[in-house]
């Protein structure tokens, strides 16, 4: 079961939520949701992470209920506004994150899905001090690029078929990583659309098409990637 966590963003109070694994943590990861804020498709990944040996903590976005699609659009929009305070919403999960306890020392990730997946590459290309980073469906455009090195490792998990993210947005964010020298990997599943690791689509709507396929491989290349991050730490 989650544990809600309450933190702020200036002004903003927002909740999020905590899932502790059983035994000694590997390592603590922030979770970036959907635009519809915390789901229960989210809610089960973090329990996942958990269950996999590591402290998850989901963030919020808003710090209000999102009502229906059409409103978890205004929210973000007005969100994604201001980069500064985009960033700022982001930075503020990451911090509460480390103060959790239990949470000192270890290293850091980032995950996210659809929005959540942009929201952990905005922390990236903001220099956010991250082991590795993994996006699943999620868009790959930015109102600020990359200009500094990349810290995490990169690891996005693409849909081919997704709409909301076409080969022209993907071909611009290889370039735009390629630039910075940063070190990714792009997983893309042909025909596969946006939303693919969401067993249950909001009634309320949303481009979201579930592919069992690309969602269990898109986890196995996360936790791979992840094993790989700790392996190369040990070995240096």
């Amino acid at each position: 079961m989650l544990e809600p966590i309450l933190y702020r963003d200036g002004d903003i109070a927002l909740t999020g939520w905590l899932a502790r694994p059983v035994g000694t943590s590997r390592a603590a990861v922030v979770v970036f949701p959907t635009i519809m804020n915390i789901t229960p498709a989210v809610m089960a990944k973090t329990d996942a992470l958990s269950n996999a040996g590591y402290l998850a903590f989901v963030a919020d976005f808003y710090g209000e209920a999102v009502r229906d699609f059409t409103h978890a659009g205004e929210l973000a929009k007005a969100l994604r506004a201001d980069v500064d305070g985009y960033r700022r919403r982001l930075r503020a999960a990451l911090t509460t994150m480390a103060s959790l306890d239990g949470a000192a020392g270890l290293p850091a990730m980032g995950i996210g899905f659809c929005m959540g997946g942009q929201a952990v590459l905005e922390l990236a290309r903001d220099g956010a001090n991250l082991r590795a980073v993994v996006g699943f469906h999620g868009l790959l455009d930015t109102a600020r690029p990359a200009s500094a090195p990349i810290i995490p490792r990169l690891l996005i998990c693409h849909g081919d078929a997704d709409r909301l993210v076409p080969r022209e947005q993907v071909l611009a964010f290889w370039n735009e990583m390629d630039a910075v020298g940063a070190n990714w990997h792009f997983h893309a599943y042909s025909g596969v659309e946006h939303g693919f690791t969401n067993p249950n689509p909001p009634p309320t709507g949303g481009p979201i098409t579930y592919n069992a396929s690309a969602d269990r491989q898109s986890w196995a290349a996360m936790l791979e990637l992840f094993g790989e991050v700790f392996d190369a730490r040990r070995d240096g």
